[in-house]
């Protein structure tokens, strides 16, 4: 019997692990949840990896022979995490040639310290790609304002991008954007469109930390078992979800203007809505809230391994992102009315995010230079 992962499929949906690291990839335990679980591609991030290397001992001999060679700071770290996505590429090829190369996807992350540099971060997506050499390998860039630019070009090299850390609906336009015209680009200078892949990654549970705060903030300026009050503590836990059907909906629109259609006939796919951060942070929420709401088709869910356990025990499979698409449209207008400035504070995630990314990535290196100082100190 299939996995509840696995019958996702066949609504259209991809599930991709939020995880990686190098026992599961050695042991075998990986291509077990691949074989199992229905696990289709891979995403990892500085905070995966800053968890994985940092906390672990998988990477002792690795390290040891990369130290060995002189490498330090982002190179060693590099070499690592290369290692990584190339195992996990090789891992994932039958998807990846079953699917015609819609899943079987890797990413790895551009430096997060580039995410306001533009032509950083294009030269790091090309070097990365070439580093890491395999066709279902997929370069995760931010949709910052310098981001947008390095996307487009990417796209425009036939790098198949993994545009991440996308929370509003105004910056979501202004990737999609990014995308066609990296694909008009591309096929202006003759390249081939049906090699190049995208999916935009929307954040979904850091919207909920996010309005739900601020909505305990605002009701506790109310007074207790007002109507207003009441109202408005009725709609914790519904703006992520709520804005990412609008995405979804955004999506639907872009992707089917005679614009899109055109380079379809040239080989374009659809750059795949991705829904991340799909665990459930607020214990009082469903274990899979941000999995079942969010089932639709063209679109992939990565779930870290806690979350994709729980789905497969117990998860509804059915086809939802649809659903109260109306209310959804009405939620920002009832929050910005009861004094939620909700735009705003999603608009605040982004900033938030990279930071966050960049901390991860800080301490890591950090982590790795304390490890490497000691191989070094004990071959004398």
């Amino acid at each position: 019997m299939s996995s509840r992962a696995q019958q996702l499929l066949d609504l259209g949906q991809s599930v991709w692990l939020d995880f990686i690291r190098r026992g599961p990839l050695v042991s075998g335990d990986f291509e077990r949840q691949v074989a199992n679980d229905g696990v289709v591609g891979v995403t990892s991030n500085p905070t995966i990896f800053q968890q994985a290397i940092a906390k672990s001992d998988d990477y002792d001999v690795a390290m040891a022979a990369a130290v060995a060679r002189g490498l330090e700071g982002e190179a060693l770290f590099e070499s690592l995490a290369i290692e990584d996505i190339q195992m996990a590429c090789d891992r994932m090829m039958a998807v990846y040639e079953k699917s015609k190369g819609m899943d079987g996807r890797v990413s790895i992350e551009v430096s997060p310290l580039l995410a306001h540099d533009a032509a950083g971060t294009l030269a790091a997506a090309k070097r990365l790609h070439a580093a890491v050499a395999r066709p279902n390998v997929m370069i995760k860039i931010p949709a910052t304002q310098a981001g947008l630019p390095a996307i487009a070009s990417s796209i425009g090299a036939g790098i198949s991008v993994n545009v991440t850390l996308i929370f509003s609906l105004a910056r979501y336009a202004e990737v999609m954007e990014a995308y066609l015209s990296g694909l008009e680009t591309l096929a202006a200078a003759g390249g081939d469109l049906a090699n190049v892949r995208s999916v935009a990654s929307f954040f979904i549970s850091r919207v909920d930390s996010k309005v739900d705060a601020a909505i305990d903030a605002r009701a506790a300026t109310l007074p207790a078992g007002s109507t207003e009050r009441s109202e408005l503590e009725s709609l914790r836990g519904r703006a992520a979800v709520d804005n990412a059907r609008l995405a979804y909906a955004a999506f639907e629109q872009v992707f089917g203007t005679p614009r899109f259609a055109a380079l379809r006939a040239k080989g374009a796919h659809v750059q795949r809505p991705l829904w991340a951060s799909t665990s459930t942070k607020n214990p009082a929420y469903r274990d899979v809230l941000y999995v079942e709401e969010l089932i639709g088709p063209d679109t992939v869910n990565t779930i870290p391994p806690a979350t994709l356990d729980a789905f497969n025990d117990h998860g509804v499979v059915e086809t939802r992102i649809r659903n109260g698409m109306t209310d959804a449209r009405a939620l920002f207008g009832k929050l910005n009315a009861l004094g939620v400035p909700v735009e705003s504070l999603i608009d605040q995630l982004e900033g938030e995010g990279v930071k966050s990314f960049a901390k991860s990535y800080d301490d890591l290196l950090a982590a790795i230079e304390t490890r490497r100082r000691d191989m070094v100190a004990k071959r004398g």
